[in-house]
Protein backbone atom coordinates (compact mmCIF):
# COMPACT_ATOMS: atom_id res chain seq x y z
CA UNK A 1 0.00 0.00 0.00
CA UNK A 2 1.60 3.28 -1.38
CA UNK A 3 1.51 6.35 0.28
CA UNK A 4 0.90 5.93 3.65
CA UNK A 5 2.80 7.46 6.53
CA UNK A 6 5.79 5.14 8.29
CA UNK A 7 4.36 2.82 11.06
CA UNK A 8 3.75 4.16 14.28
CA UNK A 9 3.08 2.45 17.87
CA UNK A 10 0.41 3.23 20.10
CA UNK A 11 1.53 5.64 22.84
CA UNK A 12 -1.48 5.01 25.26
CA UNK A 13 -4.31 2.19 24.52
CA UNK A 14 -7.16 0.46 27.30
CA UNK A 15 -10.18 -0.95 27.45
CA UNK A 16 -13.28 1.21 28.28
CA UNK A 17 -16.01 -0.12 29.68
CA UNK A 18 -18.96 1.10 28.05
CA UNK A 19 -21.55 -0.91 29.27
CA UNK A 20 -24.09 -3.98 28.78
CA UNK A 21 -20.99 -6.12 29.19
CA UNK A 22 -18.88 -4.31 26.37
CA UNK A 23 -15.49 -3.58 27.32
CA UNK A 24 -14.30 -1.91 24.10
CA UNK A 25 -10.50 -1.60 23.20
CA UNK A 26 -8.92 2.39 21.97
CA UNK A 27 -5.64 3.55 21.43
CA UNK A 28 -4.00 6.82 20.75
CA UNK A 29 -0.91 7.39 18.67
CA UNK A 30 0.89 10.21 16.97
CA UNK A 31 1.38 13.48 18.26
CA UNK A 32 -0.52 13.95 21.89
CA UNK A 33 -0.89 17.65 21.53
CA UNK A 34 -2.18 17.07 18.21
CA UNK A 35 -5.55 18.18 15.95
CA UNK A 36 -7.63 15.04 17.55
CA UNK A 37 -8.57 12.66 14.77
CA UNK A 38 -11.00 8.99 15.14
CA UNK A 39 -11.11 6.54 12.79
CA UNK A 40 -14.10 4.43 12.37
CA UNK A 41 -13.34 0.92 10.72
CA UNK A 42 -15.78 -0.55 8.00
CA UNK A 43 -17.49 -4.03 8.55
CA UNK A 44 -19.53 -4.00 10.98
CA UNK A 45 -17.02 -6.22 12.72
CA UNK A 46 -13.56 -5.37 10.43
CA UNK A 47 -12.07 -4.11 13.63
CA UNK A 48 -9.42 -0.87 13.54
CA UNK A 49 -6.02 -2.28 11.29
CA UNK A 50 -2.31 -0.85 12.15
CA UNK A 51 -2.43 0.86 8.62
CA UNK A 52 -5.49 2.98 9.96
CA UNK A 53 -3.23 4.65 11.73
CA UNK A 54 -0.92 5.88 8.62
CA UNK A 55 -3.57 7.77 7.21
CA UNK A 56 -2.46 10.73 9.01
CA UNK A 57 0.55 12.89 9.52
CA UNK A 58 1.61 11.77 13.12
CA UNK A 59 3.21 14.95 13.77
CA UNK A 60 0.13 17.15 13.35
CA UNK A 61 -2.25 14.33 14.75
CA UNK A 62 -3.47 12.93 17.82
CA UNK A 63 -5.01 9.69 16.16
CA UNK A 64 -7.69 7.41 18.22
CA UNK A 65 -8.69 4.33 17.14
CA UNK A 66 -11.41 1.89 18.82
CA UNK A 67 -12.69 -1.66 18.31
CA UNK A 68 -16.20 -1.31 17.45
CA UNK A 69 -18.53 -3.81 20.28
CA UNK A 70 -17.74 -7.53 19.46
CA UNK A 71 -14.89 -6.63 16.67
CA UNK A 72 -11.19 -6.43 17.30
CA UNK A 73 -9.92 -7.00 20.57
CA UNK A 74 -13.50 -5.50 22.39
CA UNK A 75 -15.23 -7.95 24.59
CA UNK A 76 -16.99 -9.99 24.28
CA UNK A 77 -16.25 -10.87 20.49
CA UNK A 78 -18.92 -11.49 18.00
CA UNK A 79 -17.25 -15.40 17.35
CA UNK A 80 -18.04 -16.05 20.95
CA UNK A 81 -20.41 -19.50 21.73
CA UNK A 82 -23.57 -18.07 22.03
CA UNK A 83 -22.86 -14.21 22.47
CA UNK A 84 -25.56 -12.14 22.64
CA UNK A 85 -25.65 -9.18 19.74
CA UNK A 86 -29.03 -7.10 21.16
CA UNK A 87 -26.79 -4.49 22.72
CA UNK A 88 -24.89 -4.26 19.58
CA UNK A 89 -26.62 -1.73 17.24
CA UNK A 90 -25.59 1.78 15.74
CA UNK A 91 -27.25 3.93 18.36
CA UNK A 92 -24.89 1.89 20.98
CA UNK A 93 -21.78 2.34 19.00
CA UNK A 94 -22.65 6.21 18.70
CA UNK A 95 -22.86 6.35 22.73
CA UNK A 96 -19.73 4.23 22.96
CA UNK A 97 -18.40 6.80 20.45
CA UNK A 98 -19.02 10.10 22.55
CA UNK A 99 -18.27 8.30 25.99
CA UNK A 100 -14.77 7.75 24.30
CA UNK A 101 -14.91 11.23 23.47
CA UNK A 102 -15.24 12.39 26.82
CA UNK A 103 -12.97 9.84 28.30
CA UNK A 104 -10.18 10.91 26.26
CA UNK A 105 -10.80 14.83 26.97
CA UNK A 106 -11.27 15.70 23.42
CA UNK A 107 -13.69 18.44 22.59
CA UNK A 108 -14.10 17.90 18.59
CA UNK A 109 -12.21 15.93 16.09
CA UNK A 110 -12.06 14.76 12.35
CA UNK A 111 -14.06 11.67 11.52
CA UNK A 112 -12.20 9.37 9.18
CA UNK A 113 -14.56 6.16 8.27
CA UNK A 114 -14.78 3.93 5.71
CA UNK A 115 -17.36 1.55 3.83
CA UNK A 116 -19.72 0.70 6.94
CA UNK A 117 -17.47 3.23 8.94
CA UNK A 118 -18.41 5.94 6.67
CA UNK A 119 -22.55 4.88 7.59
CA UNK A 120 -21.39 5.25 11.24
CA UNK A 121 -19.82 8.67 10.77
CA UNK A 122 -22.87 9.78 9.02
CA UNK A 123 -24.91 8.86 11.87
CA UNK A 124 -22.37 10.01 14.09
CA UNK A 125 -22.01 13.58 12.61
CA UNK A 126 -25.48 14.15 12.09
CA UNK A 127 -26.90 13.36 15.53
CA UNK A 128 -23.57 15.35 16.91
CA UNK A 129 -22.11 18.01 14.42
CA UNK A 130 -20.75 20.12 17.00
CA UNK A 131 -18.27 17.63 17.71
CA UNK A 132 -17.16 17.03 14.43
CA UNK A 133 -14.80 19.30 12.79
CA UNK A 134 -13.99 17.85 9.27
CA UNK A 135 -14.84 14.29 7.85
CA UNK A 136 -12.84 12.34 5.47
CA UNK A 137 -15.10 9.37 3.98
CA UNK A 138 -14.16 6.83 1.90
CA UNK A 139 -15.67 3.31 0.01
CA UNK A 140 -19.15 5.18 0.82
CA UNK A 141 -21.88 3.17 2.36
CA UNK A 142 -25.27 4.18 4.03
CA UNK A 143 -26.74 1.03 4.57
CA UNK A 144 -30.10 1.11 3.09
CA UNK A 145 -32.13 -1.71 1.91
CA UNK A 146 -31.41 -1.06 -1.53
CA UNK A 147 -27.76 -1.36 -1.02
CA UNK A 148 -28.19 -4.64 1.28
CA UNK A 149 -29.88 -6.36 -1.97
CA UNK A 150 -27.76 -5.01 -4.55
CA UNK A 151 -24.63 -6.59 -2.76
CA UNK A 152 -26.30 -9.39 -1.86
CA UNK A 153 -27.87 -10.15 -5.01
CA UNK A 154 -28.07 -7.95 -7.50
CA UNK A 155 -24.32 -7.26 -8.13
CA UNK A 156 -24.02 -11.43 -8.73
CA UNK A 157 -24.89 -10.57 -12.35
CA UNK A 158 -20.55 -9.34 -12.50
CA UNK A 159 -19.96 -12.39 -10.36
CA UNK A 160 -22.04 -15.39 -11.10
CA UNK A 161 -19.77 -18.03 -10.85
CA UNK A 162 -19.10 -16.31 -6.78
CA UNK A 163 -22.73 -15.79 -6.31
CA UNK A 164 -23.94 -19.18 -7.44
CA UNK A 165 -22.05 -20.46 -4.73
CA UNK A 166 -22.68 -18.08 -2.38
CA UNK A 167 -26.63 -18.56 -3.39
CA UNK A 168 -25.96 -22.53 -2.46
CA UNK A 169 -24.44 -21.79 0.66
CA UNK A 170 -28.54 -21.31 2.16
CA UNK A 171 -31.02 -24.06 2.25
CA UNK A 172 -32.98 -24.74 -1.02
CA UNK A 173 -36.29 -22.86 0.56
CA UNK A 174 -34.34 -20.18 1.61
CA UNK A 175 -32.69 -18.99 -1.97
CA UNK A 176 -35.09 -17.07 -3.25
CA UNK A 177 -35.63 -14.57 -0.09
CA UNK A 178 -33.23 -12.39 1.97
CA UNK A 179 -30.02 -14.05 2.15
CA UNK A 180 -28.84 -11.81 4.90
CA UNK A 181 -31.49 -13.77 6.92
CA UNK A 182 -30.60 -17.15 6.24
CA UNK A 183 -27.22 -16.84 6.61
CA UNK A 184 -27.84 -14.82 10.16
CA UNK A 185 -29.63 -17.93 11.19
CA UNK A 186 -26.53 -20.53 9.99
CA UNK A 187 -24.27 -18.35 11.61
CA UNK A 188 -25.93 -18.04 14.82
CA UNK A 189 -26.53 -22.01 14.89
CA UNK A 190 -25.16 -24.10 17.92
CA UNK A 191 -23.06 -26.40 15.59
CA UNK A 192 -19.71 -25.12 14.70
CA UNK A 193 -19.96 -27.34 11.62
CA UNK A 194 -22.82 -25.14 10.41
CA UNK A 195 -21.72 -21.74 11.30
CA UNK A 196 -18.10 -22.38 10.13
CA UNK A 197 -18.98 -23.29 6.80
CA UNK A 198 -21.82 -20.36 6.50
CA UNK A 199 -19.07 -17.90 8.12
CA UNK A 200 -16.09 -19.33 5.01
CA UNK A 201 -18.82 -19.20 2.40
CA UNK A 202 -20.18 -15.25 3.48
CA UNK A 203 -16.56 -14.32 3.56
CA UNK A 204 -15.69 -15.55 0.24
CA UNK A 205 -18.31 -14.13 -1.43
CA UNK A 206 -17.01 -10.63 0.24
CA UNK A 207 -13.73 -11.00 -1.28
CA UNK A 208 -14.66 -12.34 -4.35
CA UNK A 209 -16.81 -8.86 -5.09
CA UNK A 210 -13.75 -6.36 -3.90
CA UNK A 211 -11.13 -7.85 -5.96
CA UNK A 212 -10.71 -5.49 -8.82
CA UNK A 213 -7.42 -6.32 -10.45
CA UNK A 214 -5.22 -9.31 -11.39
CA UNK A 215 -3.05 -10.70 -7.97
CA UNK A 216 -5.46 -9.48 -5.67
CA UNK A 217 -5.04 -10.87 -2.61
CA UNK A 218 -7.91 -10.82 0.64
CA UNK A 219 -6.63 -9.09 3.53
CA UNK A 220 -5.01 -12.47 5.63
CA UNK A 221 -7.64 -12.01 8.89
CA UNK A 222 -9.95 -13.58 6.70
CA UNK A 223 -8.37 -16.83 7.38
CA UNK A 224 -8.51 -16.86 10.99
CA UNK A 225 -11.84 -18.78 12.09
CA UNK A 226 -12.77 -16.66 14.62
CA UNK A 227 -12.27 -13.48 12.31
CA UNK A 228 -14.73 -15.08 10.03
CA UNK A 229 -17.63 -15.85 12.33
CA UNK A 230 -17.67 -12.81 14.21
CA UNK A 231 -17.05 -10.55 11.23
CA UNK A 232 -20.30 -12.48 9.31
CA UNK A 233 -21.85 -12.53 12.55
CA UNK A 234 -21.84 -8.65 12.70
CA UNK A 235 -22.71 -7.80 9.20
CA UNK A 236 -26.44 -10.01 9.14
CA UNK A 237 -26.92 -8.30 12.41
CA UNK A 238 -26.75 -5.09 11.09
CA UNK A 239 -27.45 -5.68 7.51
CA UNK A 240 -31.10 -7.90 8.65
CA UNK A 241 -31.95 -4.57 10.55
CA UNK A 242 -30.94 -1.86 7.88
CA UNK A 243 -28.65 -1.04 10.46
CA UNK A 244 -31.66 0.22 12.62
CA UNK A 245 -32.03 3.52 10.66
CA UNK A 246 -34.90 5.16 8.65
CA UNK A 247 -34.28 3.78 5.35
CA UNK A 248 -32.43 6.63 2.47
CA UNK A 249 -32.59 9.51 6.03
CA UNK A 250 -28.87 9.68 5.95
CA UNK A 251 -28.53 11.23 2.23
CA UNK A 252 -31.97 13.02 2.39
CA UNK A 253 -30.78 15.02 5.77
CA UNK A 254 -26.94 15.40 4.71
CA UNK A 255 -27.84 18.87 4.84
CA UNK A 256 -27.58 18.97 8.07
CA UNK A 257 -23.76 18.33 7.22
CA UNK A 258 -23.65 21.61 6.15
CA UNK A 259 -20.57 23.82 7.60
CA UNK A 260 -18.43 20.58 7.73
CA UNK A 261 -16.08 20.49 5.61
CA UNK A 262 -15.88 16.98 3.87
CA UNK A 263 -14.13 14.85 1.46
CA UNK A 264 -15.97 11.70 -0.11
CA UNK A 265 -13.57 9.36 -1.80
CA UNK A 266 -14.85 6.18 -3.93
CA UNK A 267 -13.65 4.40 -6.78
CA UNK A 268 -15.21 4.39 -9.73
CA UNK A 269 -14.97 0.44 -10.09
CA UNK A 270 -16.66 0.06 -6.80
CA UNK A 271 -19.37 -2.42 -8.05
CA UNK A 272 -20.31 -3.51 -4.80
CA UNK A 273 -20.93 0.18 -3.65
CA UNK A 274 -21.94 1.88 -6.82
CA UNK A 275 -20.82 5.55 -7.13
CA UNK A 276 -24.55 6.89 -7.07
CA UNK A 277 -24.74 6.94 -3.27
CA UNK A 278 -21.44 8.92 -2.60
CA UNK A 279 -22.37 11.26 -6.22
CA UNK A 280 -25.92 11.56 -4.42
CA UNK A 281 -24.65 12.40 -0.65
CA UNK A 282 -22.47 15.46 -2.56
CA UNK A 283 -25.64 16.85 -3.97
CA UNK A 284 -27.21 17.06 -0.58
CA UNK A 285 -24.31 17.78 1.84
CA UNK A 286 -23.37 21.56 0.77
CA UNK A 287 -19.37 22.20 1.78
CA UNK A 288 -18.42 18.35 0.58
CA UNK A 289 -16.53 16.95 -2.34
CA UNK A 290 -16.45 13.73 -4.08
CA UNK A 291 -13.16 12.84 -5.43
CA UNK A 292 -13.65 9.37 -7.85
CA UNK A 293 -10.22 7.21 -8.25
CA UNK A 294 -10.81 5.87 -11.36
CA UNK A 295 -9.68 2.04 -11.92
CA UNK A 296 -10.14 1.71 -8.36
CA UNK A 297 -12.87 -0.72 -6.61
CA UNK A 298 -14.02 -1.01 -2.75
CA UNK A 299 -10.73 -1.73 -1.48
CA UNK A 300 -8.98 0.89 0.17
CA UNK A 301 -5.66 -0.81 -0.72
CA UNK A 302 -6.80 0.15 -4.46
CA UNK A 303 -4.55 2.01 -6.83
CA UNK A 304 -5.27 6.22 -6.08
CA UNK A 305 -7.34 5.53 -3.02
CA UNK A 306 -4.57 5.56 0.31
CA UNK A 307 -3.58 8.07 -1.93
CA UNK A 308 -6.46 10.29 -2.11
CA UNK A 309 -7.08 9.29 1.91
CA UNK A 310 -4.07 10.72 2.56
CA UNK A 311 -4.18 13.66 0.95
CA UNK A 312 -7.23 14.24 2.46
CA UNK A 313 -6.12 14.50 5.74
CA UNK A 314 -3.22 16.17 5.02
CA UNK A 315 -5.20 18.86 3.69
CA UNK A 316 -7.22 18.82 6.86
CA UNK A 317 -3.85 19.05 9.22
Amino acid sequence: MPDLYPPIEPDTSGMLDVGDGHRVYWETCGNPAGKPALVLHGGPGSGCTVNARRYFDPSAYRIVLFDQRGSGRSTPHASTPGVDLSTNTTAHLIADIEQLRRHLGIERWLVLGGSWGSTLALVYAQQYPERITEMVLFSIATTTASEIEWITRGVGAFFPEAWSRFQAGVPDGDRNGSLVEAYHRLLVHPDPVVHEKAARDWCDWETAIVARHPGHKPHPRYEDPAFRLGFARLVTHYWRHRAWLEDGALVRDAHHLAGIPGILIHGRLDLGGPLVTPWTLQQNWPGSELIVVGGAGHDARDPGMTEGIVAATDRFA
